[in-house]
């Protein structure tokens, strides 16, 4: 029989995977500030609040299909930072909480795009929220089911680097597509994926068992952190031609002093891709390395 589902602060923010908020939102808050001028508070806050809500809704959605696909019942220890909430395992909530809750937060970022839609007088940010929605979902979901298919790494970069960066800087502007802008969401799409393949190099055993494609599981566990270290490197070579194209300010090269950090995350996923419990600890230098280098960028525009 299943637990009574208790509706605790910490049970919902460990459904929604709340920490990792702030993949989407330094992004969003980077794009909105790289031309501050005339800075449109309202469409600021709508434009968070629709980022925020769709990521929190991806996040429901992830645990609710990796669930009906049976990755998440693989192993059903929490370990944080990958494997999913495994709130539905503990029998804390049930599938359909997780859809229900998801769609509901689907709904809470539509409405913010509606009216933020209103405001700029620009069908343009509906239509790209209305494509961005449903291939987050797809990320998981029948039919197309990217992360299944060795795909979903490179919309993880695309939606949490030049998307966002974009949709923060059109929203100020009312410019979309803009080089600029693409060039700079880089760095952020790059980071991200670098935390996504560090957690799914822990998951490894368990996508392999479900047909699971994805770049740790193409490459072979032992070799996940190449694609690392690659990632990584082209995470800090595009804030370097941030800088030299004087898009950035040279505040942003402060980041090299965090390639330690960065190379000691991918030492680690490199001599410990079978141990989860180690690999956690490269989880953790990952995710504070994509918000650290995300605060430095950020200062870079304010300086």
């Amino acid at each position: 029989m299943p637990k009574q589902t208790k509706y605790t602060p910490a049970n919902i923010i460990r459904a929604l995977r709340l920490p990792f908020i702030a993949a989407s939102c330094f992004p969003f808050i980077f794009g909105s500030l790289i031309e501050r001028e005339n800075f449109d508070f309202a469409g600021f806050f709508l434009g968070l609040v629709a980022v925020a809500a769709a990521h929190l809704s991806a996040n429901l959605a992830n645990d609710y299909f990796d669930s009906k696909g049976l990755a998440d019942w693989q192993d059903r220890r929490f370990f944080g930072f990958f494997g999913g909430s495994k709130l539905i395992q503990e029998g804390v909530f049930t599938e359909s909480f997780y859809l229900r809750a998801s769609l509901s937060l689907a709904a809470v970022s539509f409405i913010s795009v509606l009216i933020l839609t209103v405001i700029l007088n620009n069908l343009l940010a509906l239509f790209v929220f209305c494509i961005v929605i449903v291939l987050s979902w797809q990320y998981t979901a029948k039919p197309l089911s990217f992360s299944y298919k060795g795909l979903g790494e490179f919309f993880i970069f695309l939606f949490f680097g030049p998307v966002t960066v974009m949709g923060g800087y059109f929203i100020q502007t009312g410019i979309f597509p803009d080089l600029m802008s693409f060039l700079l969401g880089l760095p952020f799409g790059f980071f991200t994926l670098a935390i996504l393949l560090a957690n799914e190099i822990a998951d490894y055993p368990d996508d392999r068992k479900v047909g699971k494609k994805t770049w740790p599981v193409l490459l072979g566990a032992e070799k996940g952190y190449i694609a690392y270290f690659f990632v990584i490197s082209l995470g800090f070579s595009a804030i370097l031609l941030g800088a030299y194209l004087r898009y950035l300010g040279l505040f942003s090269v402060l980041s090299v002093l965090l390639i330690p950090q960065a190379i000691k995350g991918g030492v680690i996923l490199k001599d410990y891709y079978s141990d989860k419990l180690i690999l956690l600890r490269s989880s953790r230098l990952v995710i504070n390395l994509q918000a650290q280098v995300s605060m430095i960028l950020i200062l870079s525009l304010i300086i």
